[in-house]
C-alpha cells in the first residue's frame, strides 16, 4: 500500500491533536462548571443528563436510522441523495433541525415538567452540546491523535497492522490518515472556536424552544427548526467539498450571534414562580 508510505505526519500535529483533544474535554466541563456554580439553587443535574439522553435518542439513534436508509444503503433515495448536492444539503440541514428540535422540543414538553427555570434550560443546552462532543467529536480526534502517533514514529507496516487497514479497507482508512497527518493548529484553532460556537447554538436553541413550551408559543419549535438548518447550511457544503473550512467558521459564527441574541431576549422574557425555582439543587 505504497499510497501510506508517502504519508508524512507533519510535525505540529501530534501536539495540535494531543491539545485538541484535552480541550474537548475541557470545553463542556468549563461550561458545566462555570453555569452550575452560578445558578446552583436554579438547577437540577437532571436536567443536563436530559439533554445528552436527548440529543443521544434523537440523534444518534433516531435520525441515524434515517440516515441508514437515505445514504447508507445502496437504494434509488440514497443514489439520488449523494449523488446530488443540492439534495444531499437539504436533506442534510432538515434532518439535523427536525430531529435534534424536535427531540429537544419533545423532552421538555413531555418529560421535564418539573424545575422549569430558564436556568435550567441552559442546563440542558450543555448537556445537549456537551454530549456531542464526547460522544460524537472527541472520539474521532482520538482516533486522528492515535494514527498520527503511530504513523509519526516512520514504521508504516506496524501502523497499518496495529490499525488493522488492510488492502480491502485501504481506500475508506486513507482520508482519515491524511486528515491527522495534515492537521496542524490551525486545524486545532478552527475545530476549538466551531465547538465553542456550536455549544452557544445548542444552549440557545434549546431556550428558544424551552421558551415556546413554557409559555404556549407554537412559533419557537418551528423558529428553531429553521434557525438550526441555516446554521447547518454551510458545514454541509463542506462535507460535500464546496466551501473552505474557514467560510464555515465565518457563517457559523454569524448565525450563533443570531441563535443567542434571540435566546437572550427570549431569557430575560421568561418568569416564573417561586415554587417552580424552589428545590432545584441535587
Amino acid at each position: 500500500m505504497t499510497e501510506f508510505e508517502n504519508i508524512v505526519i507533519g510535525k505540529r500535529s501530534v501536539p495540535a491533536l494531543t491539545i485538541t483533544v484535552i480541550l474537548m474535554l475541557v470545553i463542556p466541563a468549563f461550561f458545566f462548571i462555570y453555569w452550575r456554580r452560578k445558578h446552583k439553587e436554579k438547577t437540577n443535574i437532571s436536567w443536563l443528563i436530559a439533554g445528552a439522553a436527548g440529543f443521544l435518542v434523537s440523534a444518534r439513534v433516531l435520525e441515524l436510522g434515517v440516515h441508514y436508509f437515505c445514504i447508507l444503503q445502496d437504494n434509488p433515495v440514497s443514489r439520488f441523495i449523494n449523488g446530488n448536492t443540492v439534495a444531499f444539503v437539504f436533506y442534510g440541514i432538515i434532518m439535523a433541525g427536525v430531529f435534534e428540535e424536535c427531540g429537544r422540543y419533545i423532552v421538555l414538553k413531555t418529560i421535564m415538567k418539573k424545575n422549569r427555570t430558564r436556568e435550567n434550560a441552559v442546563l440542558y443546552g450543555i448537556g445537549h452540546g456537551g454530549i456531542e462532543i464526547l460522544a460524537v467529536l472527541l472520539p474521532a480526534m482520538v482516533l486522528y491523535l492515535v494514527v498520527a502517533i503511530l504513523f509519526s514514529a516512520g514504521d508504516t507496516e506496524n501502523a497499518l497492522k496495529t490499525l488493522n487497514i488492510t488492502e480491502e479497507t485501504a481506500a475508506a482508512a486513507l482520508p482519515s490518515v491524511q486528515a491527522a497527518a495534515a492537521f496542524d493548529d490551525s486545524m486545532m484553532a478552527l475545530n476549538i472556536i466551531e465547538r465553542l460556537l456550536a455549544m452557544l447554538v445548542h444552549i440557545g436553541l434549546t431556550v428558544i424552544v424551552n421558551y415556546g413550551v413554557v409559555s404556549s408559543r407554537k412559533l419557537c419549535l418551528p423558529i428553531a427548526i429553521v434557525l438550526h438548518m441555516l446554521a447547518d447550511t454551510f458545514p454541509a457544503l463542506y462535507q460535500r467539498g464546496v466551501l473552505p473550512l474557514w467560510a464555515v467558521e465565518v457563517w457559523g459564527a454569524f448565525w450563533c450571534i443570531v441563535i443567542v441574541s434571540v435566546a437572550v431576549r427570549l431569557y430575560r422574557h421568561l418568569r416564573f414562580s417561586d415554587a417552580d425555582a424552589a428545590g432545584c439543587s441535587v
